[in-house]
């Protein structure tokens, strides 16, 4: 094709394929840390070892152990967790449209978290112990995420229910966010006050956010949910990058707003609830993460979900991979990280208060 057609057609499929890219760069690099994020620890193990480890051609009885027991477990479970929190602080920036939006912002991370606590302590779905390996274990995981899913879905109505106000800031959702994360923090003090020593200190734990909890079966959970939930995100592409452009421009173009929304919201929720009831608060993975991908591939949401999910995954591993080689042989709670990378780039958003 010739002509400004041909032109026009040309530069398309080049800014396109620049997208796709970064997408496929991604993956490339997070596999490559994966292997990296494996092979570190107090027992070193040569990455190439773990390659031929993975493939399935055992080299040492203890290597294999330790990979398929200990390390492989916790680095798909901060890959999912980061993809997981990622995309939904995507959909929540983009639905409610507001660029402060995420899982942690907004309150439901505090939500899901002292639903998981009610759980554990009250309906008796998890038992607490006095070891820092498992200060938490959940022996129904399936009450301890629906309960979590429960108030996480308390917030997302609140929220929901402020964003139809007309002349509702940014900053004002963000505050209300602040409000409902205060309440269900002081809710989860409120059953840590009643706690004996173990349950309290078991809980404490808990609450700082960490990879290394999750089993292989809770991974699997975790995996389902999200996986499922990036598909209908990826399948609802396009009625977001309608609502991007304005409520009455997206109606116009035959979207349902309001069911998409509030199913967008919905499904963000169910992923948060799951990730914190088994991992604890990880914060700001969900607000930083878009951002930074919006940088490289900008704001169209058939790259930008899976962009962010790369990002996110990249992230969390990376931060989880630097808590296990700080203060070697311990291990510090990857929240720990991404609450001192997130805070200052919040406040950063604030102060700019607008999408970067």
């Amino acid at each position: 094709m010739n002509g400004p057609d041909g032109d026009i057609a040309q530069r398309y499929r080049k800014h396109t394929g620049r997208k796709n890219t970064y997408i496929l760069s991604g993956t490339v690099l997070l596999f490559i840390i994966l292997v990296l994020s494996i092979s570190t620890g107090p027992v070193d193990i040569p990455p190439w070892e773990v390659v031929l480890t993975l493939s399935g051609q055992s080299i040492s009885h203890r290597w294999d152990s330790i990979i398929w027991n200990i390390r492989l477990p916790q680095v798909l479970t901060a890959i999912v967790a980061g993809a997981g929190l990622s995309v939904a602080g995507v959909v929540m920036q983009s639905i409610l449209r507001n660029p402060l939006g995420s899982p942690f912002t907004l309150g439901i991370s505090n939500a899901a978290a002292f639903g998981a606590a009610f759980s554990v302590m009250i309906l008796g779905a998890g038992t607490t112990h006095s070891s820092i390996s498992d200060a938490v274990t959940i022996s129904n995981p399936y009450i301890t995420t629906a309960v979590a899913f429960l108030f996480s879905i308390i917030v997302t109505v609140i929220i929901l229910a402020f964003s139809r106000f007309r002349g509702v800031t940014p900053e004002v959702m963000i505050l209300v966010g602040v409000a409902m994360g205060s309440l269900f923090s002081a809710g989860t003090m409120f059953l840590q006050y009643f706690a004996d020593d173990t349950e309290l200190a078991s809980i404490v734990f808990w609450t700082f956010g960490d990879a290394s909890r999750a089993s292989w079966e809770e991974l699997a959970l975790m995996t389902v949910i999200v996986i499922s939930s990036i598909i209908y995100f990826t399948m609802n592409r396009w009625n977001y990058n309608a609502i991007d452009a304005g409520d009455e421009t997206a109606k116009g173009l035959g979207v349902n707003v309001e069911r998409t929304r509030i199913n967008g919201m919905m499904a963000a929720s169910i992923v948060t609830a799951v990730i914190v009831a088994f991992l604890g608060v990880i914060g700001f993975v969900g607000l930083i993460c878009p951002h930074m991908t919006r940088r490289i591939i900008g704001d169209d949401h058939r790259f930008l979900i899976t962009g962010s999910m790369i990002m996110g995954a990249l992230l969390l591993l990376c931060a989880d991979t630097a808590a296990r080689m700080i203060i070697d042989p311990y291990q510090l709670p990857v929240a720990v990280l991404t609450s001192f990378l997130g805070a200052p780039t919040f406040i950063y958003l604030i102060l700019k208060g607008r999408r970067i």
